[in-house]
């Protein structure tokens, strides 16, 4: 028998062994991650997924989603303004609210406007509170 050489072993692989393409692994690598970096990211902006970090952040944000409930729920039963202003027993009529400044005028029809802001000033000294000494 004679002696036969043995067979050769296959190169390593390393970081510069060519894979595919003329790509080295680590470039692959490399392309690979950055894809399922960007699909992540992609997925997380679409479906808003966020992981809250403590159980504290977990029951606020219950109670936050229980409260807007509740206020959705309350703003249903709420009546139409129109409802709200209407004074029950009366007549719909334009004039039943008056402004400050209509009380004003209806008031001291004769005054000049000067008057009126005097008229005024007495009436919010008046209202104030007494000094002590």
């Amino acid at each position: 028998l004679l002696p036969t050489l043995p067979p050769k072993k296959p190169d390593p692989v390393t970081s510069e062994t060519v894979v595919f393409w003329g790509l080295r692994l680590w470039q692959v690598i490399g392309i690979f991650s950055m894809f399922v970096l960007a699909v992540v990211i992609t997925l997380c902006c679409i479906f808003k997924c966020r992981i809250p970090r403590t159980k504290k952040e977990i029951e606020a944000r219950h109670a936050q989603r229980q409260a807007a409930k509740e206020y959705a729920n309350t703003l249903e039963t709420v009546p139409p303004l129109n409802e709200l202003t209407e004074v029950p027993g009366s007549t719909p009529d334009a004039s039943a609210v008056q402004t400050v400044s209509e009380q004003v005028q209806t008031q001291n029809p004769n005054s000049s406007p000067l008057s009126v802001a005097r008229v005024s000033e007495d009436h919010s000294s008046s209202l104030s509170l007494p000094e002590s000494g």
